[in-house]
């Protein structure tokens, strides 16, 4: 599942990052926190190696 925004692949490039011992689990904040408990290291690996071209910032509300 690619990701819709670059703060979405940044988030999951921080929960990667702590699942792969990298930084520490306490140092996690708001949805990376989540993506960290009930996503697995290859959908964040996933979603976190996405390409940024043209991606918003942040997902619309819509």
């Amino acid at each position: 599942m690619p990701a819709k925004s670059k703060a979405q692949q940044k988030a999951a490039g921080a929960a990667l990052s702590a699942k792969r011992g990298d930084t520490k689990k306490s140092e996690l904040k708001g949805p990376s926190k989540s993506m960290y408990e009930s996503m697995s290291e290859e959908e964040l690996d996933e979603m976190a190696s996405t390409k940024r071209k043209g991606k918003p910032e942040h997902k619309s509300k819509s």
